[in-house]
């Protein structure tokens, strides 16, 4: 049974509220990318993906099963290699992928995703500012940061009504 048209208005209204908001709390330098395949951005640095989950999900990542319930994520990377941002956001932006990264099992199948750029970032620094804001926690300690020694995960989870 699919949703009706209040409710699509009603999560439009959510998530435009949600991008502003993540785009004030990423400050100046970070830009909404309304369509990566227009005008990619070669820029180096950090970018920051919002996910949307209409269902919750079951994961299995390495040796344990994870449940993501449904609502809004938040992903932040880097993108320091050659194409930079556009090329990274890309091949997230990609459905059908080879397995590589933890992220790459949600980007596969959530039903709306978003990026922002934020050129020179660094991860790091936008899950400190974005977990500063109280709307934000952990879902799953290590998702995305195995290779991180300051962060407990890359992946956050906006918490319901925090917006």
């Amino acid at each position: 049974m699919g949703r009706s048209e209040s409710t699509d208005r009603r999560m439009e209204g959510d998530e435009a509220r949600i991008i502003g908001e993540l785009a004030t709390s990423l400050g100046a330098g970070a830009q909404y990318l309304r369509s990566v395949a227009a005008s990619p951005p070669a820029d180096k640095g950090a970018y920051l993906l919002l996910l949307r989950l209409d269902a919750p999900l079951d994961l299995r990542l390495l040796h344990s099963e994870i449940r993501l319930c449904s609502g809004y994520y938040v992903y932040a990377g880097n993108a320091y290699g050659s194409g930079g941002i556009g090329a990274r956001l890309r091949r997230h932006l990609w459905r059908d992928k080879r397995l590589h990264r933890h992220i790459d099992r949600l980007t596969g199948i959530a039903d709306a995703i978003h990026a922002f750029a934020v050129p020179d970032g660094h991860e790091c620094v936008i899950v400190a500012q974005l977990l500063a804001t109280g709307r934000f926690d952990v879902p799953v300690p290590g998702f995305g940061s195995s290779d991180c020694r300051h962060c407990e995960a890359h992946l956050l989870r906006l918490r319901p009504r925090a917006f």
